[in-house]
Protein backbone atom coordinates (compact mmCIF):
# COMPACT_ATOMS: atom_id res chain seq x y z
CA UNK A 1 0.00 0.00 0.00
CA UNK A 2 1.45 3.36 -0.97
CA UNK A 3 0.31 6.33 1.08
CA UNK A 4 1.37 9.94 1.31
CA UNK A 5 0.08 13.43 2.07
CA UNK A 6 0.21 16.25 -0.47
CA UNK A 7 -1.18 19.72 -0.97
CA UNK A 8 -4.66 19.56 -2.44
CA UNK A 9 -5.44 20.99 -5.86
CA UNK A 10 -8.70 22.25 -7.34
CA UNK A 11 -9.00 18.92 -9.18
CA UNK A 12 -9.32 17.26 -5.73
CA UNK A 13 -12.34 19.35 -4.70
CA UNK A 14 -15.04 16.81 -5.73
CA UNK A 15 -13.32 14.00 -3.80
CA UNK A 16 -12.75 16.27 -0.79
CA UNK A 17 -16.40 17.29 -0.77
CA UNK A 18 -17.56 13.67 -1.07
CA UNK A 19 -15.39 12.73 1.96
CA UNK A 20 -16.77 15.66 3.99
CA UNK A 21 -20.36 14.76 3.05
CA UNK A 22 -19.81 11.12 4.04
CA UNK A 23 -18.34 12.36 7.34
CA UNK A 24 -21.39 14.57 7.84
CA UNK A 25 -23.64 11.53 7.30
CA UNK A 26 -21.62 9.40 9.74
CA UNK A 27 -21.88 12.11 12.40
CA UNK A 28 -25.65 12.32 11.81
CA UNK A 29 -25.95 8.54 12.16
CA UNK A 30 -24.14 8.79 15.51
CA UNK A 31 -26.45 11.68 16.51
CA UNK A 32 -23.56 14.13 16.77
CA UNK A 33 -24.65 17.67 15.82
CA UNK A 34 -21.22 18.59 14.44
CA UNK A 35 -21.26 19.44 10.68
CA UNK A 36 -25.05 19.09 10.51
CA UNK A 37 -25.69 22.50 8.98
CA UNK A 38 -24.23 23.94 5.82
CA UNK A 39 -20.66 23.85 7.15
CA UNK A 40 -18.32 22.66 5.81
CA UNK A 41 -19.36 23.15 2.20
CA UNK A 42 -17.78 23.83 -1.18
CA UNK A 43 -16.95 27.49 -0.37
CA UNK A 44 -15.11 26.44 2.82
CA UNK A 45 -13.04 23.84 0.96
CA UNK A 46 -12.42 26.26 -1.92
CA UNK A 47 -11.18 28.86 0.59
CA UNK A 48 -8.79 26.23 1.99
CA UNK A 49 -7.52 25.51 -1.52
CA UNK A 50 -7.15 29.20 -2.35
CA UNK A 51 -5.22 29.83 0.89
CA UNK A 52 -2.90 26.85 0.34
CA UNK A 53 -4.03 25.15 3.54
CA UNK A 54 -5.86 22.13 2.06
CA UNK A 55 -4.17 18.75 2.25
CA UNK A 56 -5.16 15.31 1.04
CA UNK A 57 -4.16 11.83 2.08
CA UNK A 58 -3.56 9.62 -0.95
CA UNK A 59 -3.66 5.82 -0.65
CA UNK A 60 -2.87 3.68 -3.67
CA UNK A 61 -3.63 6.60 -5.96
CA UNK A 62 -7.01 7.41 -4.38
CA UNK A 63 -7.85 10.37 -2.18
CA UNK A 64 -8.54 8.78 1.19
CA UNK A 65 -8.64 11.85 3.43
CA UNK A 66 -8.86 15.61 3.55
CA UNK A 67 -7.85 18.24 6.09
CA UNK A 68 -7.11 21.92 6.47
CA UNK A 69 -3.92 22.97 8.26
CA UNK A 70 -4.23 26.60 9.33
CA UNK A 71 -1.08 28.58 10.07
CA UNK A 72 -2.87 31.66 11.43
CA UNK A 73 -4.47 31.95 14.88
CA UNK A 74 -8.00 30.60 15.10
CA UNK A 75 -10.35 33.20 16.63
CA UNK A 76 -12.29 30.36 18.29
CA UNK A 77 -9.16 29.51 20.32
CA UNK A 78 -8.64 33.00 21.77
CA UNK A 79 -10.75 32.20 24.82
CA UNK A 80 -10.57 28.76 26.43
CA UNK A 81 -12.78 27.71 29.35
CA UNK A 82 -12.42 25.10 32.12
CA UNK A 83 -8.73 24.81 31.28
CA UNK A 84 -5.90 26.61 29.53
CA UNK A 85 -3.47 26.24 26.69
CA UNK A 86 -0.06 24.87 27.73
CA UNK A 87 2.05 27.39 29.66
CA UNK A 88 4.56 29.49 27.75
CA UNK A 89 2.72 29.14 24.44
CA UNK A 90 1.76 32.01 22.18
CA UNK A 91 -0.30 32.59 19.07
CA UNK A 92 2.30 30.90 16.86
CA UNK A 93 0.55 27.58 16.24
CA UNK A 94 -1.11 25.56 13.53
CA UNK A 95 -4.57 24.08 13.82
CA UNK A 96 -6.23 21.16 12.07
CA UNK A 97 -9.78 21.60 10.82
CA UNK A 98 -12.17 19.81 8.49
CA UNK A 99 -10.31 16.51 8.77
CA UNK A 100 -12.01 13.36 7.55
CA UNK A 101 -11.11 9.93 6.18
CA UNK A 102 -13.13 8.43 3.31
CA UNK A 103 -15.55 5.76 4.51
CA UNK A 104 -13.97 3.09 2.30
CA UNK A 105 -10.70 3.57 4.16
CA UNK A 106 -11.92 3.37 7.77
CA UNK A 107 -10.24 0.88 10.10
CA UNK A 108 -6.81 1.12 8.47
CA UNK A 109 -5.33 3.58 11.02
CA UNK A 110 -4.88 6.14 8.27
CA UNK A 111 -5.89 8.99 10.58
CA UNK A 112 -2.74 8.24 12.62
CA UNK A 113 -0.61 8.55 9.48
CA UNK A 114 -2.43 11.73 8.40
CA UNK A 115 -2.00 13.36 11.82
CA UNK A 116 1.70 12.47 11.89
CA UNK A 117 2.23 14.06 8.49
CA UNK A 118 0.33 17.21 9.47
CA UNK A 119 2.53 17.48 12.56
CA UNK A 120 5.64 17.15 10.39
CA UNK A 121 4.36 19.83 8.00
CA UNK A 122 3.71 22.12 10.97
CA UNK A 123 7.18 21.55 12.38
CA UNK A 124 8.84 22.08 9.00
CA UNK A 125 7.09 25.46 8.78
CA UNK A 126 8.53 26.51 12.15
CA UNK A 127 5.50 25.80 14.34
CA UNK A 128 6.01 23.97 17.62
CA UNK A 129 2.42 23.65 18.76
CA UNK A 130 -0.67 22.31 17.08
CA UNK A 131 -4.30 22.66 18.17
CA UNK A 132 -7.53 20.90 17.26
CA UNK A 133 -11.08 20.69 18.57
CA UNK A 134 -14.02 18.34 18.24
CA UNK A 135 -17.57 18.02 19.49
CA UNK A 136 -17.92 16.58 23.00
CA UNK A 137 -20.04 13.72 21.63
CA UNK A 138 -17.52 12.79 18.92
CA UNK A 139 -15.85 9.93 20.80
CA UNK A 140 -14.16 8.52 17.68
CA UNK A 141 -12.35 11.77 16.90
CA UNK A 142 -11.43 12.27 20.56
CA UNK A 143 -9.80 8.82 20.50
CA UNK A 144 -7.87 9.60 17.30
CA UNK A 145 -6.74 12.97 18.68
CA UNK A 146 -5.46 11.61 21.99
CA UNK A 147 -3.90 8.59 20.28
CA UNK A 148 -1.91 11.07 18.13
CA UNK A 149 -0.46 12.54 21.35
CA UNK A 150 -2.66 15.60 21.88
CA UNK A 151 -3.59 16.66 25.41
CA UNK A 152 -7.06 17.82 26.36
CA UNK A 153 -6.83 21.54 27.29
CA UNK A 154 -10.42 22.77 27.87
CA UNK A 155 -13.56 24.02 26.16
CA UNK A 156 -13.88 26.43 23.22
CA UNK A 157 -17.00 27.79 21.56
CA UNK A 158 -17.45 28.14 17.82
CA UNK A 159 -18.09 31.75 16.81
CA UNK A 160 -19.01 32.61 20.41
CA UNK A 161 -22.08 30.35 20.23
CA UNK A 162 -22.74 28.88 23.69
CA UNK A 163 -24.64 26.03 22.00
CA UNK A 164 -21.62 25.05 19.89
CA UNK A 165 -19.16 23.82 22.50
CA UNK A 166 -16.06 21.85 21.56
CA UNK A 167 -13.31 20.01 23.38
CA UNK A 168 -9.95 21.60 22.61
CA UNK A 169 -6.63 19.74 22.40
CA UNK A 170 -3.01 20.75 21.96
CA UNK A 171 0.31 19.09 21.26
CA UNK A 172 3.74 20.65 21.65
CA UNK A 173 6.23 19.58 18.99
Amino acid sequence: MSKYVRAATSADLPAMLAIINAGRQALATDQIPQWQGTYPATPDLQADLDAGRAWVLVVDGQIAGTAALLTTPDPNYTQIYQGSWAPHTDDHYTSIHRIAIASGFHGQHLADFFFSNLMTLSYQQGFHQLRIDTHSLNQRMQHVITKAGFTYRGIVYMDGDAQDQRKAYQILL
